[in-house]
């Protein structure tokens, strides 16, 4: 039986920072785990695959990456990373060979919430302030909502843009948290994507947010990501 997996690595989505994985990051430190936390510049998926490379490059041991909702994709396609043995995605994109963030978004399911995502000039995006609460980040307070609404990082447009060359998941386990009250990424949308890539699915109660509102489940998930390994 191989040796437990000890190395996580954690990758942000759109609109946010690293910062917003605290609470899972001392939860799986907390279990023994090596944990490092990817600050995307979010302009590219280049630019983020490549900064998520360089963390990857550093790690003592294999590694199960974690992505966030845009981090999916950063995954999907830098998990080809020989140390990377397994994905686990948060309510997170995962496209398939040639597809995009724009294109997995570019047709919702009937009567889905649509993202109020507003251009922010010289090429980036932002959410609508008002709107951050309810679309982003329902089931937070709404002081810390604020603060996020507030705190944004843009989103480049070359980051929805970038198309993933080989998806990682076709060759590696993953793992996939589908969070059922998600107004960004639609809870169906978001199963379709798990099912294609055969992901080990489970489902939490919660909106977008679910790494900060609930990081006691998505830690569990990554664990058990991590002991499924030594399992195989």
């Amino acid at each position: 039986m191989p040796d437990p997996v000890r190395d996580v690595v954690l990758v942000h989505g759109g609109f946010v920072d690293g910062s917003g994985w605290q609470q899972v990051y001392d939860l799986l430190r907390g279990d023994g785990f090596r944990v490092s936390v990817v600050q995307n510049p979010t302009e590219s998926l280049d630019g983020d695959v490549a900064a998520t490379r360089r963390v990857l490059d550093t790690c003592v041991g294999p590694v199960v990456l974690v992505g966030h909702s845009y981090g999916g994709a950063v995954i999907s396609e830098i998990g080809t990373h020989p140390s990377v043995v397994a994905l686990v995605y948060i309510a997170a994109f995962a496209p398939d060979k040639g597809e995009s963030v724009n294109t997995l978004i570019a047709s919702p399911p009937p009567g889905a919430p649509v993202p109020p995502i507003v251009p922010a000039g010289a090429g980036h995006l932002l959410l609508d302030r008002d709107k951050f609460h309810g679309s982003f980040a329902a089931d937070l307070p709404v002081e810390l909502a604020e603060f996020m609404a507030d705190s944004q990082v843009p989103w480049g447009v070359d980051a929805l843009r970038g198309t993933v060359a080989e998806p990682a998941w076709r060759i590696k386990p993953s793992w996939y948290l589908v969070a059922t009250d998600d107004r960004m990424i639609p809870p169906p949308v978001q199963r379709a994507m798990a099912e294609r890539a055969s992901s080990t699915v489970v489902e939490v109660t919660a909106g977008h947010c679910v790494y900060i509102s609930q990081p006691e489940a998505v830690a569990l998930l990554v664990a058990q990501a991590a002991a499924g390994l030594a399992e195989r």
